[in-house]
C-alpha cells in the first residue's frame, strides 16, 4: 500500500523536512506525521492508540511520539481511508496544541 500525504484532504498548510531514514511533516514547526520506509507514525490520544494496537497487528507504539502516537505498518491491514483519518486527526491535534 502506498501512502501519499498530498492525497489526504482536510488538512491545512504544512512543511516537510527530509532526514536520512525518514521524512517529517510539520504544522507550525511541530511534527504531526513521520513517514518511514514501510511505516508511518502519527499522534493520537492514548485511548485511541491503545484500541488500535489491540485491534490491529500492524499498529504499535510510535518510536517518534512514544505513548502519544502510533506507528502503522503499511501492509494493507488498515484501509487507506482510515489511515488518512488518523493523519487528519494528528494534524488537527498538533495544530491545536501549537495555537495556545
Amino acid at each position: 500500500m502506498v501512502f501519499d500525504v498530498y492525497e489526504v484532504g482536510g488538512i491545512g498548510d504544512f512543511s516537510k523536512k527530509e532526514e536520512k531514514e525518514r521524512t517529517l511533516f510539520l504544522v507550525d514547526e511541530k511534527v504531526f506525521l513521520v513517514v518511514n520506509k514501510n511505516t508511518i507514525e502519527v499522534r493520537t490520544d492514548l485511548k485511541l492508540g491503545k484500541l488500535l494496537r489491540e485491534k490491529y497487528e500492524s499498529v504499535m507504539e510510535s518510536r517518534y511520539f512514544g505513548r502519544g502516537g502510533i506507528e502503522i505498518v503499511m501492509s494493507g491491514q488498515i484501509e487507506l481511508g482510515e489511515v488518512y483519518d488518523l493523519v487528519r486527526l494528528s494534524y488537527n491535534m498538533t495544530a491545536q496544541a501549537t495555537s495556545f
